[in-house]
C-alpha cells in the first residue's frame, strides 16, 4: 500500500484535513485520560474541549513553521501528517504532532512518515532525532511505531495529580 504513498510539504488547503486526522487519531488517547483522571480534572485541564485544543496545536504549528509540516497522500487523499522542528544549535530534529487517519492505520504509513522525516533531519545536519509520547495504553501504537524505526525510550516521564 505504501508504494502509492506520497509524502510532501503541507499546503494551506491541507490544514482542515490535518486537523480532522489529529482529532480522530487522538480520540482514544483523550478517552483514556478521562477514564484515568476523571471528568472533573479533565474538564479543568481542557475547559474549551480537547478537540479544538488538539486541532489548534496543529494549526499553530503550521502557522509558525509551515515548512516543518508534511502530509502523506494516498491516491490523492491526505491520510496522515507529521510536524517537526529543527533545533539547529543542538543538532536535534524533534517530531511533534503526527498521526495517520484511523481508517488508514496499520499500513506502514506512519513508519514511512518517520523514515522520511528522519532522512530530512540527516540532510539538514541533525545528529539526533527526538520524539515524546505517552506511556499509557492508548499510546502503545505510537510507541510501537517509533520502535519500528529504531527510536529508544531514553527518559521515561510521568505526570502526577492530586485532589486538594
Amino acid at each position: 500500500m505504501t508504494q502509492d504513498l506520497t509524502i510532501r510539504p503541507a499546503r494551506p488547503g491541507d490544514l482542515p484535513r490535518m486537523k480532522q486526522i489529529a482529532v480522530r487519531a487522538w480520540e482514544p488517547i483523550y478517552a483514556g485520560y478521562v477514564a484515568r483522571m476523571g471528568e472533573e480534572l479533565f474538564s479543568l485541564l481542557h475547559p474549551d474541549g480537547w478537540q479544538d485544543e488538539k486541532a489548534g496545536q496543529v494549526a499553530d504549528h503550521f502557522q509558525e513553521w509551515p515548512e516543518w509540516c508534511l502530509v502523506s497522500e494516498l491516491n490523492g487523499q491526505v491520510v496522515g501528517f507529521i510536524t517537526f522542528v529543527l533545533k539547529h544549535a543542538q543538532k536535534i530534529g524533534e517530531i511533534g504532532n503526527n498521526a495517520v487517519d484511523p481508517d488508514y492505520q496499520g499500513r506502514g504509513i506512519g513508519s514511512a512518515q518517520y523514515r522520511h522525516v528522519l532522512e530530512l533531519f540527516r540532510d539538514k545536519g541533525m545528529v539526533y532525532a527526538e520524539v515524546c509520547t505517552g506511556l499509557d495504553e492508548a499510546h502503545a501504537p505510537a510507541r510501537a511505531a517509533y520502535k519500528k524505526v529504531d527510536f529508544k525510550l531514553t527518559v521515561p516521564k510521568g505526570t502526577y495529580y492530586r485532589k486538594l
